[in-house]
């Protein structure tokens, strides 16, 4: 018998107590029950109150008389009618449209399509699915949790399992991280349509809610949970069980004065402009009123001339009285005070969390450099096995995988090419359990999304191991689906002599591989390359050796190159490396080679100012090596700071090294192309990262940083009692004498509002190569911290005073509401 009561949306203790047998059986008699599991609710009645073997283990809640029943859902509305304020969306009818709901078929093979009810929860922020699966739990999801809407049969579930006919009445939700997209079908085109734009337009305007109403929007549906009776009161209890959800520990004694603070009717629980009261008291920051009062000089406001000096003593920015203005005009809250051009706490808070206020240079993320430049020129945003969206021995290929990777500014991508059944060449990793997909699908799926985030180049990295037969089918798909966008001849009517630059080359595609003959033959009498007009493909990314000699095991021959799939080799041909002065006398500029990143590491330690010289004039792919079976990534930092344009990490697996990628092109438009500094650029440079020397990059910096506070950090674990020991560490990668890290003390039991005030100071030699990581993580004296979340951007876009660093989860997506409270300052040294 088991004797311990149980919440219905307790899943994790049931599985752990039921036996197989004892779940089967409660399984077999509930299975007729629809169980609504958000916030705690089941529509239905029910709950586990208990389980035996003699199967007495499902009691009916009192039943609810019709007034009962009329004030539950007067509630209910009431609820979504203050979300729906809360969030802007008073009578939008596309909202309206999810609230009510509706039925969809559900896709996951050409044999399981099901009936399945959506429908928008009260809190205007989540998704609640019917599941006829007893004892499901997760039946929601977050809007925030989803990174897009696509409409038609554009996923690949979508493709392969339903026919053309009803592309117009499919779509799919497209989740962050590694969460299984959504296939789902409509009854209508017109009903398929309502649903992408209802979901677009919630998800538009959750993004756009500006910090104060997210802040807002969060907390009020965190009370409406920790209302467990649905009175709008709140209990001591249930205040404590809030602070809970929130983040916070509290002992009972502080608990019992907060509430008896705020009860001021003294009635033992908490309703109206009492919770109004709890909640001010529960967002007050005391750094705030510190550096508002400092410079809150007017009848307790912040005039235009108020504001101007803080901006220019505090913000270090070269601003003027029409800028402190502006900054009025745009973030001011109180329409009173704005009509007097005074900016109150609120509003000068709202301007803290806003693009000007934050950590990032707002100049910085629109496209800020030079995009003339030659495209050897650039950092390249890369990503190696883009195909997969796992492990490199069984986890599964995908299309999608590549439309992660574009949308997230990635513009070199790797594609495994093999011979596949029916004539159709596939990619998948050689020799291992990885799925398979095929290759006319793939380039579809990049002709889709290349461009979405960035209109600049994109590589496409062929690793071919295909015959001449498929290779030829190859160059034919290559060239129907992509069109004139594929860059099939030289730019200009004469020989090159250097690379075009990304500015010339938008909206275009290059393939970079084999190719049977020099680039100059283009523009003069065509070449032979051997015996047979076919060219031997020498393994261009000196595979490890065990890798190579199962190739030879498997293929027994040499593969030979198709002429139609190297005519389409123009700016990117691979070649193998035998070393820098082979490639300064005998290579052309387009003519490039891989390297595994052990061998490129050697390289940038041992022969740095050489490797950046071969940089200046060509291409370097770098890759992970075979060894990482597991997906993992290598320090991309070593090889930038050697001139290495395209260093290809795995944009499936999350890490340390993947945060720094993406800090590495945030910037400049998050166009996956960031120009190298001018001294990386120059044949001539004396630059040498391990040794450093007089030079135009040594440009001495110190960085003074006060770590403040943090704000609403999410959960690591989401135990009810678990609550975040919280944590800051700050890393800086770059050259060798620049890289550090320092960290500031835990604050215990606070993930909400945690204060430091801590003050760290780096000495930075070369800034240009220079990233900062800002850490946060859940102390545990026993293993490792958990992550909590990061934000990792260039040193030069930093701004300087009192500034807002925005989080990112394990994914690189943003943590919404979470982030710092910081102070920089950087001076000459």
């Amino acid at each position: 018998m088991i004797s311990e009561l149980l919440p219905l949306s307790s899943t994790r203790p049931l599985r752990k107590i039921l036996s197989k047998r004892q779940a089967r059986i409660v399984f077999s008699l509930t299975r007729h029950f629809c169980f609504v599991t958000t916030d705690t609710i089941c529509n239905n009645g029910y709950y586990l109150k208990g389980i035996e073997v003699t199967m007495q283990c499902i009691q009916r809640q009192p039943k609810r008389t019709r007034s009962e029943e009329l004030l539950h859902n007067e509630k209910s509305k009431k609820v979504t009618r203050l979300n729906v304020k809360l969030l802007g969306m008073e009578g939008d009818t596309d909202l309206q449209f999810l609230l009510v709901g509706g039925d969809l078929l559900k896709v996951r093979s050409s044999s399981w399509k099901k009936t399945r009810f959506y429908k928008l929860q009260e809190d205007c922020q989540t998704m609640w699915h019917e599941s006829k699966k007893t004892f499901k739990f997760n039946q929601t999801f977050s809007i925030k949790d989803i990174s897009v809407v696509r409409a038609g049969r554009q996923s690949e579930g979508l493709r392969k399992n339903t026919e053309e006919p009803v592309e117009g009445r499919c779509f799919s939700i497209i989740f962050k991280g590694r969460r299984k997209n959504l296939d789902l079908m409509a009854s209508s085109e017109e009903e398929a349509k309502q649903w992408v734009t209802s979901l677009e337009k919630i998800m538009s305007n959750m993004e756009n809610l500006n910090s104060q109403q997210k802040t807002e929007h969060w907390i009020f549906n965190c009370l409406r949970k920790a209302d467990k009776n649905r009175d709008n009161k709140l209990s001591l209890k249930e205040l404590k069980d809030f602070l809970h959800q929130i983040n916070i520990e509290v002992d009972d004694q502080y608990a019992e004065k907060l509430f008896q603070e705020c009860d001021q009717s003294k009635c033992g629980h908490l309703a109206g402009d009492e919770i109004e009261h709890f909640y001010s008291l529960l967002t007050h920051r005391q750094e705030i009123d510190t550096i508002y009062g400092e410079y809150a000089k007017t009848t307790g406001f912040m005039s235009a001339e108020n504001l101007l000096e803080f901006l220019i003593k505090e913000q270090r920015e070269e601003a003027t009285l029409a800028d402190a203005h502006r900054l009025i005009n745009k973030y001011e809250l109180d329409d009173k005070a704005k009509e007097k051009q005074l900016m109150t706490q609120d509003g000068f808070l709202m301007y803290l969390h806003m693009p000007e206020g934050l950590v990032l240079n707002p100049t910085h993320k629109a496209v800020h450099q030079d995009m003339s430049q030659p495209l050897n020129h650039y950092f390249i945003s890369s990503s190696h096995n883009t195909y997969l969206m796992e492990d490199q021995l069984k986890g599964p290929s995908s299309t999608e995988a590549y439309a992660r990777a574009l949308i997230k500014g990635c513009r070199c991508v790797e594609l495994d090419c093999w011979d596949g059944s029916d004539g159709e060449p596939v990619i998948y990793h050689g020799y291992t359990l990885t799925s398979k997909i095929l290759f006319k699908d793939t380039i579809k799926a990049i002709k889709e999304y290349a461009f979405k985030t960035s209109d600049y180049p994109v590589i496409l990295s062929l690793e071919n191991h295909c015959s001449v037969e498929q290779q030829r089918v190859m160059a034919q798909h290559m060239s129907s689906i992509l069109g004139s966008a594929l860059l099939t001849s030289p730019l200009g009517d004469q020989m090159p002599t250097d690379f075009p630059s990304p500015e010339e080359l938008k909206g275009r595609f290059l393939v970079k591989g084999k190719r049977l003959t020099k680039l100059e033959a283009c523009f003069g009498p065509e070449e032979t390359a051997g015996d047979d007009g076919s060219l031997t493909e020498e393994e261009e990314d000196d595979k490890e050796e065990e890798e190579e000699e199962k190739k030879k095991a498997t293929e027994g021959k040499k593969l030979k190159l198709a002429k139609e799939l190297s005519d389409m080799v123009i700016y990117c041909k691979s070649v193998h490396f035998n070393g820098f002065q082979d490639a300064k006398d005998n290579l052309g500029f387009y003519e490039m080679s891989s390297f595994k990143e052990r061998k490129a590491m050697a390289l940038a330690e041992e022969s740095a100012n050489s490797y950046i010289h071969h940089n200046v004039d060509k291409l370097s792919r770098i890759y992970p090596a075979g060894t990482r079976t597991d997906s993992s990534n290598y320090n991309p930092v070593p090889l930038w700071n050697a001139g290495c344009q395209i260093v290809s990490l795995n944009f499936q697996t999350s890490c340390n090294d993947m945060d720094v990628n993406q800090g590495r092109f945030l910037t400049n438009g998050k166009t996956g192309y960031v120009l190298k500094p001018a001294y990386m650029r120059d044949l001539g440079s004396e630059f040498d990262p391990i040794t450093l020397t007089a030079g135009p990059w040594l440009q001495h910096k110190t960085l003074h940083l006060m770590i403040v506070s943090a704000q609403q950090l999410p959960k690591v674990n989401q135990k009810k009692t678990s609550i975040v020991d919280a944590l800051v560490k700050v890393e800086i990668h770059g050259v060798p004498a620049d890289t550090a890290d320092k960290e500031t003390p835990y604050i215990e039991n606070n993930g909400f509002n945690p204060m430091w005030n801590e003050n760290f100071k780096f000495d930075v030699y070369v800034p240009e190569l220079a990233l900062v990581r800002f850490v946060v993580e859940d102390h545990d004296s026993v293993t490792d911290n958990d992550f909590v979340g990061q934000f990792t951007v260039p040193f030069t876009s930093l701004q300087m005073g009192y500034r807002h660093v925005p989080l990112l989860n394990k994914e690189g997506d943003p943590l919404p509401s979470a982030g710092l409270f910081v102070h920089i300052m950087i001076m000459d040294a």
